[in-house]
């Protein structure tokens, strides 16, 4: 099932292909990679190279009536085609893990990918399938070292509700490159979220498409970027079907010299996507100096039958009317600030209603916070 058409895409937005050789090697001037150090990325283009397929491990209750879990039975490219050379390179190597739901489980899946080993390159490709009238939530947690891409497709059927969470928890020195490709049946609802806080450079692609009217996907995002991480998010939601929903909602953290947040979000209307509905926003808080944030996005409307299309993008630092009321209060500069920066996260993941992974992420982020002195 698929509503992508890689023949008629965003002018902002690269032709897809499983052909390794029709994607070229980055030179970092492309507009698709001219926020992301490619100097340090020669190996994720080197076709050649030996890989490691990573294996998924499944934790929570996947074993619940209703969910099945397959190797390799559903094809690769049900969803994904790749649309740049990592991907295009992940896509060749191995077999996919297949996770369908057949039918609602109330409890949620996690699926655990850990990297193939420090310096070395590995590779995964996950399939997550929610057939029509099933709901599922299914969280894919990355940990450990490695250089790793991650292919991952996401198949909604009509009237199915899905929620996607990719954790990056990644070691200091990993690197992760991605792409996800969703497609959202008739009647049907996507949630999606990435949760990136560990490893030293991840990217990742979220590609949203519809199979039928009436499609609806919610997009969020949270990042922490800590002093030297390249933290980078990219969207494209082709509204090719009529009356879908889209919403966009990503927010990044930055503490520490040359800690790097990149989001780009591309929103495609076409023709006949009549009764469209989207709206997309980046927002960031840098904590300290060094720091730098670029967050663009980008609208492409080809008809005027619509019912809304808006963006938005803010960067700045922590508001001071706020720290001073909890100042004022009694609490301590630095517990104000982390109230502040909790705030600003929970509004994103609280949408999610997942209690469980909201606390972790939280936890995570705390962590990250405790050394943190002399806020600016």
């Amino acid at each position: 099932m698929s509503g992508h058409d890689p023949l008629a895409v965003s002018r902002l937005h690269p032709r897809g292909s499983f052909a390794i050789g029709d994607h070229g090697v980055p030179a970092g001037r492309e507009e698709v990679w001219r926020f992301t150090p490619t100097g340090k990325l020669a190996d994720f283009f080197d076709a050649g190279l030996e890989r490691v397929i990573v294996p998924t491990q499944v934790r929570g209750e996947s074993r619940t009536a209703g969910a099945v879990r397959r190797v390799g039975e559903a094809p690769r490219g049900s969803a994904l085609i790749p649309v740049d050379r990592p991907a295009a390179i992940a896509a060749a190597v191995g077999e996919a893990a297949y996770y369908r739901f057949d039918s609602p489980v109330a409890e949620p899946t996690y699926v655990d990918i850990t990297g193939a080993g420090a310096g070395r390159a590995g590779v995964s490709h996950v399939i997550i399938e929610a057939m029509p009238g099933a709901r599922a939530m299914v969280c894919l947690t990355h940990s450990g070292a490695g250089r790793h891409i991650g292919n991952v497709e996401i198949i909604v059927g009509a009237g199915a509700e899905l929620t996607v969470v990719s954790l990056q928890d990644w070691d200091d020195t990993s690197v992760h490159l991605g792409q996800h490709e969703a497609v959202v049946g008739d009647g049907a609802r996507l949630t999606h979220a990435v949760v990136s806080l560990g490893g030293e450079l991840v990217r990742l692609q979220v590609n949203v498409s519809y199979a039928g009217p009436g499609g609806s996907a919610e997009l969020f995002g949270v990042s922490f970027a800590g002093a030297g991480q390249h933290l980078e998010h990219r969207l494209f939601i082709d509204h090719n079907e009529p009356r879908t929903f889209s919403r966009a909602d990503y927010r990044a953290g930055l503490n520490g010299a040359k800690a790097r947040s990149v989001w780009v979000g591309d929103v495609l209307i076409r023709p006949g996507a009549t009764g469209t509905d989207t709206y997309e926003s980046s927002r960031n808080l840098i904590l300290g100096d060094g720091c730098r944030a670029d967050a663009v996005p980008n609208l492409e409307i080809e008809t005027g039958e619509i019912v809304g299309a808006g963006h938005a993008a803010t960067t700045g630092r922590l508001d001071d009317e706020q720290l001073f009321y909890l100042m004022s209060r009694g609490i301590a500069p630095d517990e104000a600030h982390r109230l502040v920066l909790r705030g600003f996260f929970t509004a994103i993941l609280a949408r999610l209603g997942w209690a469980g992974l909201e606390a972790t992420v939280m936890k995570r982020i705390d962590v990250a916070l405790a050394g943190k002195e002399n806020w600016t």
